[in-house]
């Protein structure tokens, strides 16, 4: 079932954490911050929302990374009831489609609970501050990540990079709800 984040609160501070990454090493968000910004994608490998747009994940984390934008992806989703989002699977999943960056498990799901983590894929846009500025979708093709649609999450941290605040209109981002254990 599909799920619609809430929209941008504005301000408010990125939560820290430290997780295991795909790479075997543990990561924190101080370690992995963008001199100029910050987008945590919340995503798994199973979600055909993000299957759709994951080739235009890579290419605008490449794009965003060109400006001192830094993306860190987040797969939070319970491994027991999907396992092709078990961390072997994440690994295979970012070596084969050579990430351009962090892949991290949450495997707690706390990371997930504290940013307010509602579908895969959630995009967050901080600033340098690590001040929320951006809560909305991939692009402007919604769930199908079409070619030449308009880069909603690109343009958004550009403008963050450049003024440190995001545009005041952005489109939540559509996705499968973030697999949580024990659900009922």
């Amino acid at each position: 079932m599909a799920a619609i984040p809430p929209v941008c609160d504005f301000g408010l501070k990125a939560p820290d954490f430290h997780l295991k990454g795909t790479d075997g090493l543990i990561h924190g968000l101080d370690d992995l911050k963008g001199p100029k910004g910050t987008v945590i994608a919340f995503i798994c490998n199973h979600c055909p929302y993000v299957q759709a747009i994951l080739d235009s994940l890579i290419q605008d984390a490449r794009d965003l990374a060109g400006i001192g934008v830094t993306t860190i992806a987040i797969c939070s989703n319970d491994a027991a009831s999907h396992p092709e989002d078990g961390f072997e699977q994440m690994a295979e999943l970012a070596r084969r489609k050579e990430f351009p960056f962090a892949y991290l498990h949450d495997e707690s799901q706390e990371v997930a609970r504290h940013y307010g983590a509602i579908c895969t894929p959630d995009f967050f846009g901080y600033n340098a501050r690590l001040e929320l500025q951006y809560r909305g979708r991939l692009d402007a093709s919604g769930k199908a990540g079409k070619p030449g649609a308009k880069r909603e999450l690109v343009l958004a941290m550009r403008e963050v990079a450049l003024t440190g605040e995001g545009p005041r209109e952005q489109t939540p981002s559509i996705g499968c709800s973030i697999k949580w254990k024990n659900a009922a």
